[in-house]
């Protein structure tokens, strides 16, 4: 059964300590860093019979920080069905990209 986005907030929250979880931010918000960005992006459904009978949302999740060789991707890399996408810099920041199905 799949599980809400209030329940990944709790989740990624613990993760992450004191920095800031914004999910699907808006574009005129200024963002704090070092903070996880989180937003759906997906989902999967399940066959059977022609029906479906098994519905999942997928999160793409990045994690942006000054700093590259942060704990924080290691840890958001435990979470069950999660998998690293990939890793980028800008504005001279790093971003570590997960897609996770909840």
């Amino acid at each position: 059964m799949a599980r809400d986005q209030a329940e990944l907030q709790v989740i990624l929250q613990e993760i992450v300590g004191d920095a800031k979880v914004y999910f699907q931010p808006p574009t005129n918000i200024i963002m704090q860093y070092p903070c996880l960005v989180y937003e759906r992006d997906a989902a999967d459904t399940k066959h059977a019979d022609n029906a479906p009978y098994r519905y999942t949302k997928r999160y793409q999740i990045k994690w942006i920080d000054k700093e590259p060789d942060s704990p924080i991707p290691d840890k958001i890399a435990a979470l069950p069905s999660c998998t690293f996408d990939r890793f980028y810099t800008a504005d001279d920041l790093n971003h570590d990209v997960f897609n996770i199905f909840f």
